[in-house]
């Protein structure tokens, strides 16, 4: 039996066609194959991990050791986690931590202040931090931070210091700040020295006072004590007159006793 021409182009076609559909077939077969291999090994390491590490129990570890040791290594952990998120995501992250000790361990981004996070926190959530009594305070010392510094300011000026940058206006003003309190040093000074003058010439006048005082009771002394010695020479003369008198002439008792006595 004769095959003619087209019948037999008609089955190199049929053949062509079947060896496309049996490729097909196995060029979608291999990805499938790589992909169910490939899950089956991230399955597999999944589960040696829970393995190796397990599950733990989430609650207050007894031993003090363990639990210090846990909570510096959390402590660490999340202050990392802080640190990086700020630098990854540009955000703002204010952290505090106090142990059960009461030590504290804080992180703030370096891009803005505790402050301010709260008061941005204030802000959005609607939830006052505090009352505004706290916050008149707040303001109050921030009022008062500034009046220091501008005074700390003033004061290196008036030493001379920092006074490059300032403008005429201002070291005219300078200049007479200085001399009007050279005045008042100069006038408090001399009121000084005249009160010490009139101190000293008080003291003078007192001590002149004294002397006098001293030397009036020293002539009383003196003509006291004199009265005092020619009393006493005229009383010893007479004693002596009365011990060379005779015996005849002396006073006799009048009583046997006492010349009995005597």
């Amino acid at each position: 039996m004769q095959i003619s021409k087209p019948e037999i182009e008609c089955l190199k076609l049929l053949v062509f066609l079947s060896w496309l559909l049996s490729l097909n077939l196995i060029l979608c077969s291999i990805p499938h194959h790589f992909t169910t291999k490939k899950h089956q090994s991230k399955e597999v390491e999944r589960e040696k991990s829970k393995m190796g590490r397990g599950k733990i129990e989430i609650k207050r570890i007894e031993n003090s050791s363990n639990r210090q040791v846990t909570y510096s290594k959390r402590r660490n952990g999340i202050m990392k986690k802080a640190k990086e998120i700020t630098v990854l995501c540009d955000a703002k992250v204010s952290l505090i931590i106090f142990a059960s000790s009461g030590k504290m361990h804080e992180y703030c981004s370096p891009s803005t202040k505790l402050i301010d996070i709260l008061d941005q926190y204030q802000k959005t959530s609607g939830k006052k931090l505090w009352d505004a009594k706290h916050e008149n305070l707040s303001n109050e010392i921030d009022r008062i931070k500034k009046e220091n510094d501008s005074m700390q300011i003033e004061l290196r000026h008036l030493k001379g210091e920092d006074i490059t940058s300032l403008p005429y206006k201002e070291l005219m003003a300078l200049e007479d700040a200085l001399e009007n309190g050279l005045t008042c040093v100069r006038a408090k000074q001399m009121d000084v020295l005249d009160m010490a003058k009139k101190n000293t010439k008080f003291l003078e006048e007192d001590n002149k006072q004294l002397n006098f005082i001293v030397n009036q009771q020293q002539l009383t002394y003196e003509n006291v004590r004199e009265h005092m010695d020619h009393h006493g020479y005229h009383r010893a003369a007479r004693a002596d007159f009365n011990s060379q008198m005779p015996f005849a002439f002396r006073v006799q008792p009048m009583q046997p006793n006492l010349q009995e006595r005597m």
